[in-house]
């Protein structure tokens, strides 16, 4: 079922938010008329463990690693039974590196299990594997060239600037956006949003006044800062402003007291 009316910031009805957001995916259609996906991959596998280490970490370093780490592995099998000390080396400098390296081989693990180690075409199926949300199943649905709608952080905050949905789930907004526009337009739709969140609609400093999208942004008069995100940018902040938990400011002296029980550490 459509969204009420009520979910728009905007109070506009549902007939005019999808005229607005049909408009604001023309102009960004013009202003990228090209869409490619930035994570460099020659394979589904390759693109799902690209997508994986992208979490907290630029594409161009994600670019810079995955050269060398699809030379040593080349087949969900490969990255099932890596040697985990080495697999994290050559994906430390994508940050997180043992968690990522973990839910690398667990991924791989279950693809190669269940699915014979071809990437399913799904989002039900992708979804079975360990460390793919929706997020990442979109990445590689429309990597297939089947409609989805990825809902990455520029995704996320410009949907709200936007008044295309008053939510910050990404599965919510994930589903404002798909029933406002066009299934034609999903994919391509969400890759330039990203593009333009990078280039115009920035976190921090949107350049409003050069915006091609003005004329059809609510947020516009009020600088890419509306009043329906302001929760959003007080628990930003609060987040940034909270001092340590007590269990974290103990940790350090923790560690001296268990050190002095036990003697001094092993050489490394």
């Amino acid at each position: 079922m459509p969204p009420p009316d009520s979910q728009f910031p905007t109070k506009e009805t549902l007939a005019r938010a999808k005229a607005r957001a049909a408009k604001i995916a023309a102009i960004l259609g013009e202003r990228y008329p090209v869409t490619r996906l930035p994570l460099r991959h020659r394979s589904p596998l390759q693109l799902l463990v690209a997508t994986i280490l992208s979490a907290q970490c630029t594409d161009a370093q994600v670019n810079k690693v995955t050269p060398a780490l699809f030379a040593r592995y080349k087949v969900a099998a490969d990255f099932a039974a890596a040697e985990r000390t080495e697999l994290e080396g050559l994906i430390r400098s994508t940050g997180f590196y043992r968690q990522k390296t973990r839910a690398i081989m667990l991924m791989a693990r279950g693809l190669d299990q269940q699915f014979g180690g071809t990437v399913p075409r799904t989002m039900e199926e992708l979804l079975q594997l360990h460390g793919v949300g929706r997020k990442t199943a979109n990445v590689i649905l429309g990597a297939f060239g089947q409609p989805s709608m990825v809902v990455d952080t520029h995704v996320r905050r410009i949907s709200l600037r936007w008044g295309l949905t008053v939510h910050d789930d990404p599965v919510k907004i994930e589903g404002d956006l798909m029933r406002l526009l066009d299934p034609v337009l999903w994919s391509d739709f969400s890759l330039r949003v990203i593009y333009f969140g990078r280039q115009i609609c920035m976190a921090k400093r949107p350049q409003c006044p050069i915006c091609p999208v003005r004329r059809f942004c609510p947020s516009a008069r009020f600088a890419g800062r509306p009043p329906w995100m302001a929760s959003r940018r007080a628990r930003s902040a609060g987040t940034r402003g909270r001092p340590p938990a007590r269990g974290k400011r103990r940790t350090a002296a923790s560690a001296r007291r268990t050190r002095s029980r036990r003697g001094p550490s092993a050489p490394g």
